[in-house]
């Protein structure tokens, strides 16, 4: 009996340090780029790294909005939503760029509310193999545009993951590169679990010549960039295979 206490306290201890623990991440940040784009910035403890944060984007024209990945989170894809509401913009959907759990968390949340969801055939099909929650929507072949052209999207070839996309801004010249890219801060590749680092830097050089007039450059994680971004991602590629061979 006495031993089933202790298993029992130490069972509800566990519990309020898990409680404690998620208390304590950042709530969602929402910051203006420029008109008409916000980045929506949600955080998580990821084993390995610990606090990370996630970037994504609100787009808007005519007072229609559009999301680009979901926040880390259901709760932070509801505050997300609540806040486009609350501003008087019609949420049109959301695309998420490849499918782990940074771009897709909040994909049930927004089902269950009938708000329209996108994403790539191989990230659908991706996470309907896992068992998750997939978007209601495929986007076919390498490149779609949505939205009468407000955003199109493009594969560029695997990196990060196999089903990484891009999304394209052509109003405002602005590339989200998702977690194909990364910050001027990075030293690595990061998550590497299910990259292709053979393909990586030439999945990076195709969007440096498709978009050679782009001003600004949004990484899956950290700080906004310009051109560099890109060129800063394909010497990490190029550096991690070369040590990857030997």
């Amino acid at each position: 009996m006495r031993a089933f206490y202790l298993v029992f306290i130490f069972f509800i201890f566990f519990i309020s340090l898990n409680l404690k623990a998620n208390e304590t991440l950042p709530i969602l940040e929402i910051t203006k780029i420029q008109q008409g784009v916000y980045l929506h910035k949600s955080y998580n403890d990821v084993k390995g790294f610990g606090l990370v944060s996630s970037n994504g984007l609100i787009v808007i024209e005519d007072k229609k909005a559009f999301i680009v990945d979901t926040p880390w989170s259901k709760k932070d894809t509801e505050r997300l939503v609540d806040w486009i509401t609350n501003n008087e913009y019609q949420l049109l959907g959301s695309i998420s760029t490849h499918s782990h759990e940074d771009r897709t968390a909040g994909i049930e949340w927004l089902n269950q509310r009938k708000i329209p969801t996108y994403a790539s055939s191989l990230t659908n099909g991706i996470l309907k193999k896992s068992g998750k929650v997939y978007a209601e929507h495929n986007l076919v072949g390498d490149e779609s545009s949505l939205f009468s052209g407000m955003i199109t999207t493009f594969y560029p070839g695997p990196g990060h993951a196999i089903d990484n996309i891009v999304v394209w801004l052509p109003k405002l010249n602005l590339l989200f590169g998702g977690c194909l890219i990364r910050s001027m801060a990075s030293k690595s590749l990061g998550y590497t679990g299910e990259a292709y680092i053979d393909e990586w830097a030439n999945s990076v050089e195709k969007l440096k010549n498709k978009y050679s007039e782009l001003s600004i450059v949004v990484p899956g994680h950290g700080k906004i960039g310009g051109i560099q971004l890109l060129e800063h991602t394909k010497a990490l590629a190029q550096k991690s295979l070369l040590k990857h061979r030997k």
